[in-house]
């Protein structure tokens, strides 16, 4: 073979002749010759093999040629031939590789087969997948349209083809084919040629589909051969970046692409590179390509996630991109610091410069907590997460990310608040310090081993041993002066006293040995006698020649001396030491040194256990700050944020944190949430909290259950009680042996066979009124049980008792139950009704403080349950009423007796808490007796009418009926359309007419009511003008004509009762009558909205909680008075301050409710008289104006509000006119009318506080204005800051002439209103704009109080005068019920 071939560029340079011997296309054949030399070709591969390319490599050419044109056959053919080439080119290379060196022509030959058949195969590849691209983009279904079945048309099945070209194609390139070229060197065209074809099926759109994961993996591979073994890596890494920038969703295949190279096919360093690679972009170019910015953001994340191993020493060129401008990029660079912390930076086992990374990477993090992008300060929280979770987080640290996650709890972004929740969740599920964080019960341990710690450390301190200093350190102290005194001693001599004690020195030291001379002169060092050691030391010489100890001395001179003084100090010293240690006390040495060694692990155990409370303690310190703000969270309108704080309030209540437990309450009224995400989530976490309990038998998961759901109803308030019955109700319907065994434990608890607190007793009665709800027979059957437990002769001792006894009768009703068919009620003389009235009868002369609840709630149940319940409540009236004239009679007889004057005042007040509770039984007695007729009689009236009518339906038309079968219902006349009118009004007739009758037995207390409500200054009982006030409201509910006799005492005792608790109830009541009678109510609103100035915080609460039922529910018309509930925003107390709030966010979802108030609310806030602060108002008019937000609104609010300016007189009215304008989202429309109004406010300007929030305005306009409107501001602003320095008049005579011209010229603005038709507009003067005032001042009420000593009273009620008039009655449609 005497030709190469030589891969192309293009198709078209096989055409052309190049260099020698280079092999050229000899002909391209037409599309109608390729059949039969695709025949050819088939024929010479069976009997040639795979070598048969080189003389058919024309054929296969001449196909890709007229790839566009030929029949789909043709191609298909072609590619099954071309596969069966490379293939068996894989089966014949190995053997003819290992066999030896090839000769050269043998080698070109294997060679041109090879290039030839992949180049060729590559092609057809590239092209067919062009082709099924450009299909699928063409046969897209349409909207509407049904896609067509692939096997509808002609098409090759290239999905299922492309799997086997990689596939042939890895086999080849597996094998040592690199000997085929010369020195083992691949052209890179070859390698192009491969790499070419992968990376176009890889830019396929559905690679990334799990359908497609095989041919995905495959070409992974054939990639990670051309890399590891044909120096693919550099231009791997450039595609790589490539890929990236233009198809975003191969970002995760990318990155598993990059994986399996570096860890199946050891190229680990092409992580770096291609990390490099991104690491070097800079702002600007991540700017102009934002697609890209988001591909190598998930590709670095998930890289991460595959290699984190191999991203750690190259981390550092990413580290620029968190200083970048791409918050994508900084997530990115988070997660990877992130992914490594938690996959390889973790454990205790690691080395210094991995526990500098670590700590580096946390640094890092911390710092991004606080990003500016929210997006970035989410993930990053989440990052935080997944380290917690995975217990990644040194223990060092807890304490300062708790301490930044709760900061991130007061976030704007609710992302960030939901990703912080999730994060001290996660913290306190995985915290190493204990299962219960309760900082009162850490407290006392912690406390207990601090003082153990200090008196350890005392004994310590006691037991230590004082300081030994070595001969060492004393010799080093004492040296210089020794070495002076040595000096002098051998320069001067001695005198005679020196050689006197000389003498005596050595009539002493005859009888000693060497060696005691030697401890002599150590002693004489010790006791700073230098000079005598000296002496000594030099004579010693002399005296024993032949001892060691001074067998240097033969040369006497300084330096000698000094160091055999020097050897004799620190060597007796040693030596000592030495024989003591051998000698004396060896034991005990050692056994006091093992002593020390304990005591010394001791402390430093005791130390790490104080360090421990102290971390717990700091740790469950930091999660109760968290409960406290996320709990105010779960009212959120967020629903994923609710969810979140639901979830964390079960974790901490498992976790045991204190006050975790007023979370779980407070999210307890989502069960009534109206989204069904919420309700789930609170449904869900109270059956994990309480309704699955653990234990090892039924009964024990029995108790546990009751026991917790026990607990949560300790002194829980009706509302929380009611919110669970919702959860307890479903857990009961369940047909279980747990259901059951949790209810017989519940009547055990309650009849006393186990000792149980009274606390349990209530909540086991409360848990099976629950239980009733859902199974009636639970209670009805046990109905003689709960009679004479709780109603019995014992009932006088826990009327609290009783009055849950009687709640849980309630739920067996069905006006609880809201049964279908006859309602259930039991006989007048049934036991329970018995004990029910004997407890109200022994309990009205008592003073128990529980009574008053216990018998409303009885008052409710005979109502509900007893048939002909208002004869049984008259005989209750007659016979309480006989016991308490009794009592009072007893008291009067004994006060004439001789007793002590204080006995006498607490016996009348016995008898005022008497009277009290009679009015109180009234009360009750009057306001369920309508409720009984509007609720139980009409619809039970309704049920028989439904019954009649569907036998009528059923019955034959003809049939006569007789005459005895004629009910009620026919005698009233109750038929036809007009039927429920027909009941309505006769009910209502009775209302009016019979109840409040001269023998009916309500019309015999009503006087009575009135005489003490009149008279508070006889009546000063607090207890009984409570009650007298309260029964006299629901003797009002009975009808119109009570209603109205009484509506001025009602309202007296509202603005003049000195006590809060008649003031509130008051206010409840009046608030009920509105809605039962709102014409006769509506003159008086005035007087309610008055009391949201109350200088009680209990009686504004109850005011703007009323009103604002009042409002929302249009019952009563939103007035000028609700600038009232606008000054409660700044109210002290938080609560009113949050109700007040929230009447306006839901005012504000009225149409164009509180744009029509605003005008008033300012000029009543801005007046004098009121003397608001600027700050206060202020405050309160950012808050409501945050609330416009149409364009037109605002449009139209500058108008007004600047028209306002030639109303307002004080310099302080314009300064809030002023700030209201710039309060406002101004847009160009509203420039505009600022323009126009411009005479309104001009001769203000010279004010500060009228100009500077104008100012204001014109820098907002101009911060997001166009370049023209920019101008009109600007010169507008020119014009403010003219008039405001120099005054409107000196402005206006500067004007020039030629200035007034161009002013002339100067287009007046349009008006947007539509011209009025058929009149015009008249013309506005001054007084049109004034504020309307009262026409006159109401005088104040003078009210006279009766004492003990007047005999004639006069009535404290407002005069006649006082009394507002009807101006606007209420039409209604329908007839108000009652409502309770």
């Amino acid at each position: 073979m005497s030709w190469d071939f030589v891969l192309p560029v293009s198709l078209d340079d096989l055409l052309k002749s190049g260099a020698i011997n280079q092999y050229v296309v000899q002909d391209v054949l037409s599309p109608k010759q390729l059949p039969s030399h695709l025949n050819g070709f088939r024929a010479s591969l069976r009997s040639q093999g795979p070598l048969c390319v080189l003389e058919h490599f024309d054929t296969a050419y001449s196909v890709l040629q007229h790839c566009r044109t030929v029949d789909v056959t043709l191609k298909e053919d072609t590619l099954e031939l071309l596969i069966q080439v490379v293939r068996g080119l894989s089966v014949s290379l190995p053997s003819l590789l290992m066999s030896g060196p090839l000769s050269a022509a043998d080698r070109k030959q294997q060679l041109n087969a090879v290039k030839m058949s992949v180049f060729l195969l590559c092609k057809l590849a590239e092209n067919l997948e062009s082709d099924s691209c450009r299909e699928s983009v063409v046969t897209a279904p349409r909207k509407g349209r049904k896609k067509e079945k692939p096997g509808c048309k002609n098409v090759l099945q290239w999905d299922s083809e492309r799997e086997k070209v990689l596939q042939c194609l890895s086999q080849l390139l597996q094998l040592d084919i690199r000997a085929l070229w010369s020195l083992s060197l691949v052209e890179e065209e070859f390698v192009s040629c491969v790499t070419c074809c992968c990376y176009k099926l890889l830019e396929n759109p559905t690679i990334g589909h799990m359908k497609s994961k095989p041919t995905r993996d495959v070409i992974i591979h054939v990639l990670g051969v051309m890399v590891k073994k044909y120096n693919h890596m550099l231009g791997a890494c450039v595609k790589v970046i490539q890929l990236l920038q233009h198809f975003e969703q191969l970002s995760s295949v990318c990155a598993q692409a990059v994986a399996t190279w570096s860890s199946e096919y050891g190229m680990r360093s092409i992580v770096g590179e291609v990390m490099r690679e991104i690491g070097q972009r800079s702002s600007e170019e991540l700017a102009r390509e934002g697609s890209g910015v988001k591909a190598f953001s998930s590709f670095l994340s998930e890289l991460s996630t595959l290699v984190p191993d191999a991203m750690i020493p190259n981390i550092s060129v990413l580290l620029p991109h968190l200083e970048g401008e791409s918050p994508s990029l900084r997530v990115a660079v988070c997660e990877v610091l992130g992914e490594a912390l938690v996959r390889v930076l973790s454990g205790d086992g690691l080395e210094d410069s991995a526990r500098a990374d670590r700590d580096r990477f946390f640094d890092t993090l911390q710092e991004h907590i606080h990003d500016i992008n929210s997006h970035v300060r989410t993930r990053v929280l989440q990052v935080y997460a997944r380290i917690v979770n995975s217990k990644a987080l040194p223990l060092c640290r807890y304490t300062e990310v708790m301490e930044l996650a709760v900061g991130r709890l007061s976030d704007k972004s609710v992302h960030v608040c939901k990703s912080a929740i999730q994060l001290l969740a996660a913290f306190i599920a995985h915290n190493p310090y204990s299962c219960k964080l309760s900082s009162v019960d850490l407290k006392k341990p912690l406390e207990k081993e601090m003082a153990k710690l200090k008196d350890m450390r005392e004994a310590m301190r006691g037991t230590t041993p004082v300081a030994v200093i070595s001969a060492s350190d004393l010799w080093s102290a004492m040296e210089p002066e020794v070495s002076n005194t040595v000096r002098v001693h051998l320069e001067a001599g001695s005198d005679s006293e020196e050689e006197e004690e000389e003498g005596e020195e050595d009539e002493g030291g005859q009888d000693r040995s060497d060696r005691d001379t030697a401890v002599q002169i150590a002693q004489f060092l010790r006791d700073n006698k230098y000079r005598k050691a000296v002496r000594l030391c030099v004579k010693a010489h002399t005296l024993y020649p032949d001892s060691p100890f001074f067998s240097n001395l033969s040369t006497v001179n300084a330096d000698v001396v000094i160091s055999t003084l020097a050897t004799l100090f620190k060597g007796s010293d040693e030596q000592a030491c030495e024989s003591g240690a051998r000698d004396e006390a060896p034991p005990l040495e050692k056994e006091g040194k093992e002593v020390k060694e304990g005591e010394e692990t001791e402390l430093k155990k005791q130390e790490l256990l104080v360090q421990y409370l102290r971390d717990t303690e700091g740790f469950a310190l930091q999660v109760e700050r968290a409960i406290s703000v996320i709990t105010n969270m779960l009212y959120w309108k967020t629903t994923t944020v609710v969810q979140e704080a639901v979830q964390f309030c079960v974790t901490a209540c498992e976790f045991s944190v204190a006050d975790s437990l007023c979370g779980v309450r407070k999210m307890l009224p989502l069960v009534w949430s109206s989204d069904t995400a919420v309700k789930d989530a609170v449904i869900q976490a109270y059956k994990r909290l309480y309704l699955d309990p653990q234990g090892d038998s039924t009964r024990a998961k029995a108790q546990t259950l009751v026991d917790s759901l026990s607990e949560l109803m300790f002194d829980a308030p009706l509302g929380t009680i009611q919110c669970l019955e919702e959860i307890v109700q479903e857990f009961f319907s369940s047909d279980s042996a747990l259901q059951a065994c949790v209810v017989q434990v519940l009547w055990e608890r309650f009849s006393g066979k186990r000792e149980t607190s009274a606390l349990h007793r209530r909540a086991a009665v409360l848990l099976l009124g629950m239980a009733a709800r859902a199974e009636r027979k639970v209670v009805l059957s046990n109905l003689d049980t709960l009679c004479s437990v709780a109603l019995g002769e014992k009932v006088t001792e826990d009327y609290l008792l009783a009055r849950d006894t009687v709640i849980t009768i309630i739920n067996i009703t069905d006006h609880v139950r809201q049964a279908k068919g006859p309602p259930l009620r039991l006989p007048a003389d049934h036991h329970l009704f018995s004990c029910l009235t004997q407890a109200i009868a022994d309990g009205v002369v008592l003073s128990d403080p529980h009574w008053q609840t216990f018998m409303e709630q009885a008052v409710r149940l005979v109502y509900f349950l007893a048939e002909s319940p208002d004869q049984l409540c008259g005989r209750l009236l007659q016979r309480t009423a006989r016991l308490v004239l009794k009592h009072i009679t007893e008291d009067g007889q004994t006060n004439q007796s001789e007793t002590p004057e204080g006995t006498q005042d607490s016996e009348q007040q016995v008898s005022c808490v008497s009277l009290a509770q009679l009015l109180s039984v009234c009360g009750a007695v009057a306001f369920w007796q309508v409720s009984y007729l509007e609720r139980s009689v009409s619809s039970e009236l309704r049920r028989r009418r439904g019954e009649r009518e569907e036998k009528e339906e059923k019955e034959p038309a003809t049939k006569s009926k007789e005459a005895n079968d004629s009910c009620v219902e026919e005698e009233l006349g109750l038929t036809g359309a007009s039927a429920e009118d027909t009941e309505a009004e006769f009910i209502r007739k009775i209302c009016e007419t019979e109840l409040m009758a001269e023998g009916n037995i309500l019309s015999v207390f009503l006087p009575l009511l009135v005489k003490v409500c009149t008279s508070p200054g006889r009546y000063t009982h607090t207890q009984l003008t409570t009650a007298a006030c309260l029964a006299l409201s629901q003797f009002m509910m009975i009808s119109p004509a009570v209603c109205s006799e009484n509506i001025r005492l009602m309202f007296t005792v509202l603005e003049k009762s000195p006590l809060p608790v008649v003031r509130a109830n008051a206010i409840v009541a009046l608030g009920d009558l509105t809605v039962r009678f709102p014409n006769i109510l509506e003159p008086w609103t005035p007087n309610l909205y008055a009391r949201l100035c109350d200088e009680e915080p209990s009686v504004r609460l109850t005011a703007i909680t009323v009103l604002t039922q009042l409002v929302l529910k249009d019952v009563m018309k939103v007035k000028g008075q609700v600038s009232e509930v606008a000054v409660l925003l700044l109210d002290p107390e938080p609560h009113i301050a949050s109700l007040a709030l929230n009447f306006f966010n839901e005012l504000s979802a009225k149409d164009n409710a509180i744009y029509n108030l605003l005008p008033d609310i300012i000029s009543r806030l801005s007046d004098p008289e009121r003397g608001m602060s600027e700050e206060d108002f202020n405050t309160i008019m950012k808050k409501l104006f945050s609330y416009i937000t149409k364009e037109r609104q605002t449009e139209s609010l500058v108008e007004k509000l600047c028209q306002r300016f030639r109303t307002a007189k004080t310099e302080r009215q314009w300064a809030d006119l002023s700030v209201s304008l710039s309060l406002l989202s101004v847009c160009e429309r509203g420039f505009k009318k600022l323009q126009e109004c411009w005479e309104c406010y001009s001769d203000k300007l010279t004010e500060d506080g009228v100009y500077q929030p104008l100012l204001s305005i014109m820098a907002k306009l101009r911060r997001r204005a166009k370049p023209q409107f920019k101008a009109q501001v600007e010169e507008f602003e020119k014009r403010l800051t003219a008039v405001h320095t120099k005054g409107l008049e000196n402005v206006e005579n500067e004007e020039t002439p030629q200035e007034l011209v161009e002013n002339t010229h100067t287009p007046a603005p349009k008006s947007t209103r539509r011209p009025t038709r058929g009149r015009g507009k008249p013309r506005m003067d001054d007084s049109d704009l004034v504020t309307p005032k009262r026409s006159r001042a109401r005088p104040k009420a003078v009210i006279t109080f009766s004492s003990d000593e007047d005999q004639e009273e006069d009535d404290a009620v407002m005069a006649e005068s006082e009394t507002p008039k009807v101006t606007t009655p209420i039409s209604r449609t329908r007839r108000t019920r009652l409502r309770h």
